[in-house]
């Protein structure tokens, strides 16, 4: 399980956590891109390659029997964060098509460029799978 941390008196975030305590096997998602898994990008676009970019963070926890509902952490990184500001309402549509009304510890940063020219944003994910206890 993962409990949710807030601050009494503090304002509720919208559209993530200040803090999420877990227990159970950690998965730590390295930096993914908007990129297909033929490492292909299909747009240039900031919203599509989000929502891409999310779909290759729950297939990298698939692969180890994690889901968008065991992240606890995601840290952000986008080349314009004017764009990312503009567009929040259409990257929020995308994030809760991908991941669901889920929402771990966050950040976001801008950076000058990623290591794949093409891509304007990259995401890390750290997720917890709860420990399965038999009685």
């Amino acid at each position: 399980m993962h409990e949710t941390l807030q601050p009494p008196g503090w304002a509720s975030p919208i559209g993530y956590a200040n803090g999420v305590a877990a227990e159970g096997r950690t998965i730590h998602v390295g930096g993914q891109v908007g990129w297909n898994a033929q490492q292909q990008f299909e747009s240039d676009d900031l919203v599509d390659q989000v929502r891409q970019t999310l779909a290759n963070i729950v297939a990298v926890l698939a692969a180890g029997g994690a889901a968008a509902e065991h992240i606890v952490s995601l840290t952000w990184y986008v080349t314009d964060i004017e764009d990312y500001l503009a567009r929040q309402k259409e990257i929020g549509r995308a994030y809760r098509d991908v991941i669901g009304r889920h929402f771990p510890a966050m950040a976001l940063v801008q950076v000058v460029r990623l290591v794949e020219p093409r891509a304007k944003v990259e995401i890390q994910a750290t997720a917890v799978v709860p420990t399965v206890r038999t009685r």
